[in-house]
């Protein structure tokens, strides 16, 4: 199975993306199911599995929180997480049985090496990553014997799919029995896009 494990809809503040159509786009590119990763709140995700007619594709409820050290995702959830410090996050996502990863964490992270006790999985791959980057995040990973996951962080329908996390099942991913495939995407373009995005939600009523 395949599944992407980093997208936001229209309830990030960066993204337009509905979850109509994500559910289109994804079963379109042949994924089996993915992670709606919101930034701060997993409303995304339980709108997006609440329409999900589709018993053969499994929507995955999310969210991408901001911490002290950088973004936490945590995956599984049935509830918003209230804190923003890191170690309380994880800690949070745990009680509801949830998985926690650490996305990108060459990216936008402070001293990722030195904050990646607690986590379940890393994100070896993200679309918007560049190869460097990833590359240092699978060393990261294989040097501290975690398990790697893929998501291509998308905020636009075409990016949907550009990194996935290969598993014989789900719950493979808690057992952390995982491949990643994927391709890199310009981060200045796609970030560029974001904060555009960003400006026309703010801007527009």
């Amino acid at each position: 199975m395949e599944f992407d494990l980093h997208v936001h809809s229209m309830y990030s503040y960066d993204s337009f993306l509905s979850p109509k159509h994500i559910l289109r786009t994804s079963k379109r590119k042949g994924l089996d199911g993915i992670a709606i990763t919101d930034h701060n709140t997993i409303q995304g995700g339980l709108i997006t599995k609440k329409i999900n007619k589709d018993d053969d594709f499994i929507v995955i409820v999310g969210t991408e929180i901001k911490t002290e050290i950088g973004d936490v995702i945590g995956l599984f959830l049935q509830s918003d997480i209230r804190s923003r410090m890191c170690g309380e996050v994880i800690e949070e996502i745990r009680d509801q049985g949830g998985i926690s990863v650490f996305p990108h964490p060459f990216r936008g992270h402070k001293s990722p090496e030195k904050n990646i006790d607690g986590f379940d999985l890393i994100e070896v791959f993200n679309s918007r990553s560049n190869k460097m980057d990833n590359e240092n995040a699978a060393t990261l990973a294989e040097s501290l014997h975690k398990s790697g996951v893929g998501g291509s962080d998308a905020h636009c329908s075409f990016e949907i799919g550009g990194a996935r996390t290969v598993v014989e099942d789900v719950n493979a991913l808690k057992g952390g029995r995982t491949k990643v495939i994927g391709k890199e995407s310009s981060y200045y373009i796609m970030h560029g896009l974001s904060c555009c995005i960003q400006h026309l939600k703010q801007v527009i009523p």
